[in-house]
């Protein structure tokens, strides 16, 4: 067993006494040069924890961030990337990546280079610093309320250093590694998908053809709903729903609708990232056991049934019917999960459908007896109440192997274990 020193740095202790440590300003440098000629189309951006091209660079997947190409900075293989945005967020995940291409980055990233490739590999640099960040070293770094990191205050903390052939056989070791866990991972989030896909299917199927496979069926006269049962009518949604605007009360919280469908209180999942009206002109009241429809984000699910007692914007349609709620609610996320209100969209944003009052009214409903829409939806109801066990169960494995892949990390980038 080798012999191992104090490195000094507190997230990492103790490293092989060969090791080195230095400042990472001593080793890497900042790249900052702008695209101002326009020269490099190509935009990049994180996903699940690489660096890949973005589909469309007019406009960023960060809503904050507001630069044109030509103000992105560019990059290319070596440079590894690190989201200085929000780093005192546990929900800002993935932040640490190597650039393999050329391309641009918007100021939303920091972007840094070895000086010296033959004193420090970029592939090990990554692994090393997605250990660091692994173990929040980067946490409650910067300034200003949204903690954005520079490279002022990043160049002063430490890296350990070991040699070159040490760092070759790390990254040789960890790449294999790495790469058989997200194999798992990624067929374990394929069988969740499909499982995802098996819960929109059962209620795009009960909500239009019922629980009976030999019913008797005829044409609903609806292209995206099809044949219904012979004893179901299809109804416009003005005369079975009726919009709704409840005051608002002093004490009320903020209500969002979001996109898997449950509507709740935002301080219930999270309230960071959020953009918080200084004046609640036209907010709105909202109850348990309320019907809601997002105006804005409907077409990709937000559509539920409140938990919650409070306050909202008027994007959210609240409706109220006689018939039942939950019935309504299945419905119009299979029109979502069909893809049927962005079919139906005529506006010009890009994976978007304004679902306002008049155009939910408009709306062909298939409407089953009150009975047999109870039964519709306790059957949906189990079936995605099981289903959703299933996915809970595939999810802590994905966990568990993610939280695995870290620790060989940094087992390895730290010297606690050795390769042989």
């Amino acid at each position: 067993m080798r012999e191992m020193k104090d490195s000094g740095i507190a997230w990492v202790g103790t490293i092989p006494s060969h090791w080195l440590s230095k400042p990472i300003g001593a080793l890497f440098q900042e790249i900052r040069t702008k695209n101002y000629l326009g020269k490099e189309k190509q935009a990049l951006q994180f996903r699940m924890g690489s660096i890949v091209p973005k589909d469309n660079f007019d406009t960023d997947v960060e809503d904050y961030v507001a630069n044109t190409i030509t103000n992105y900075t560019l990059v290319d293989y070596g440079t590894i990337m690190i989201n200085g945005l929000n780093l005192n967020f546990d929900f800002v995940t993935q932040r640490v990546a190597l650039v393999k291409d050329k391309g641009a980055i918007t100021s939303a990233y920091m972007a840094i280079k070895a000086k010296d490739n033959n004193e420090i590999l970029p592939e090990y640099s990554t692994y090393l610093l997605k250990t660091y960040d692994n173990c929040k070293a980067f946490h409650n770094m910067g300034g200003g309320v949204r903690k954005i990191l520079n490279f002022d205050e990043l160049r002063r903390n430490y890296i350990i250093l070991p040699s070159i052939d040490e760092q070759e056989k790390i990254v040789e070791f960890l790449d294999i590694k790495c790469s058989e866990i997200d194999a798992l991972i990624a067929d374990i989030q394929e069988q969740i998908e499909t499982l995802e896909q098996y819960k929109r299917s059962t209620v795009i199927e009960s909500v239009t053809k019922g629980l009976n496979p030999n019913v008797q069926m005829k044409d609903s006269g609806i292209q995206w709903i099809g044949n219904i049962p012979v004893t179901w009518n299809c109804v416009r949604g003005k005369y079975i729903l009726k919009y709704i605007s409840k005051p608002v009360r002093e004490d009320d919280g903020v209500i969002t609708c979001f996109r898997d469908g449950e509507v709740t209180l935002r301080s219930k999942r999270r309230e960071e990232g959020f953009t918080m009206a200084d004046k609640e002109i036209g907010y709105q009241g909202i109850d348990v056991g309320d019907l809601v429809v997002h105006g804005m984000d409907g077409f990709a699910g937000a559509i539920g049934i409140s938990d919650s007692r409070g306050k909202a914007s008027p994007v959210l349609n609240v409706l109220e019917t006689k018939q039942n709620k939950r019935y309504i609610m299945y419905f119009l996320r299979s029109m979502a999960y069909g893809d049927v209100f962005l079919a139906l969209a005529t506006g010009i944003r890009v994976r978007s459908c304004d679902l306002r009052w008049n155009k939910l009214a408009e709306l062909f409903y298939p409407i089953p007896s009150l009975g047999e829409q109870t039964e519709i939806v306790e059957y949906i109801d189990s079936v995605i109440k099981e289903t959703n066990v299933i996915i809970a169960n595939k999810k802590e494995q994905i966990a568990t192997l993610e939280s695995y892949k870290k620790s060989i990390i940094f087992e390895y980038v730290t010297g606690k274990k050795e390769v042989e």
